[in-house]
């Protein structure tokens, strides 16, 4: 085996690692794609769990999917009527990995409530915790992430992603496209922008004259809110949704001390 320099870390090892648990009665398969492919963003999924008794009929969507995408399921019987004892085992699941000390955070998929204070308190232990759920999550556990999606988005780009192709000169499209397509959910139309939550972002982050780098400006909405995210008001990018507007901002460009250039913006009026 090729000896590895001590002191050049590689990709994977720089990465933060994560656990990804799932509770799979309140999350769907028809996701998973878009959440894991969000997750990567956030840093290497080195747990992959989901939580539920997957000898009920109503999870049995979910058996290609862990295949495919080698999640790890966790059976859980259902002890009680109208008792949830799948919700405990992930949470004694996440204490246990927290006091393991390999992981820098946790990606928890539910839309549940419950899971309100084990964010907490993964939170009061230094790690950083990525929520992932639908628009109806409470918003006590919503705020209790760092960072919060709703699923909605990743459908969305899900979406986009799977339009049928061009038209090729004979008038065909691709069949496979066409039929991806023709399935998907239509997405919602996006919500204005909060013009007031964003100006008070700027606020924040300017300087005299008002003018806030774009990077300061993110950093300061998703303190703000945990679920703020752009693709909400049908952008991409927070660039994108600022640009969108330019009756309310305005932009400029400034070379960046370590190269390139960044993006400035203030409010208008």
């Amino acid at each position: 085996m090729p000896s590895r320099n001590n002191n050049t870390p590689t990709p994977a090892e720089d990465a933060k690692h994560l656990a990804v648990l799932i509770d799979a009665d309140n999350a769907q398969p028809s996701v998973i794609e878009g959440l894991l492919a969000e997750v990567a963003k956030f840093g290497v999924a080195s747990v992959k769990r989901i939580y539920g008794d997957f000898t009920s009929q109503r999870l049995q969507g979910w058996k290609q999917a862990l295949l495919k995408h080698s999640i790890h399921p966790v059976q859980q019987f259902a002890y009680t009527s109208g008792k949830n004892a799948t919700d405990s085992s992930l949470i004694i699941d996440a204490m246990d990995l927290m006091y393991t000390g390999r992981f820098d955070g946790f990606c928890l998929v539910s839309s549940d409530s419950d899971f309100t204070r084990l964010a907490q308190r993964l939170r009061e232990a230094g790690l950083t915790v990525y929520g992932f759920g639908e628009r109806k999550t409470p918003d006590p556990f919503v705020q209790a992430c760092d960072k919060f999606t709703y699923v909605e988005v990743l459908r969305q780009d899900a979406a986009e992603s799977e339009k049928p192709e061009p038209a090729k000169p004979n008038g065909r499209v691709a069949k496979k496209a066409t039929t991806k397509a023709a399935t998907t959910e239509k997405p919602k139309q996006p919500q204005q922008a909060p013009r007031k939550l964003l100006n008070q972002a700027i606020e924040e982050a300017s300087d005299e004259e008002g003018w806030a780098q774009l990077g300061a400006v993110g950093s300061y909405l998703n303190k703000l809110r945990s679920d703020f995210d752009p693709r909400l008001f049908g952008h991409r990018k927070l660039s994108d949704l600022f640009k969108a507007y330019p009756k309310w901002f305005e932009f400029k460009e400034l070379a960046s001390p370590a190269g390139g250039k960044d993006l400035y913006v203030r409010a208008k009026g």
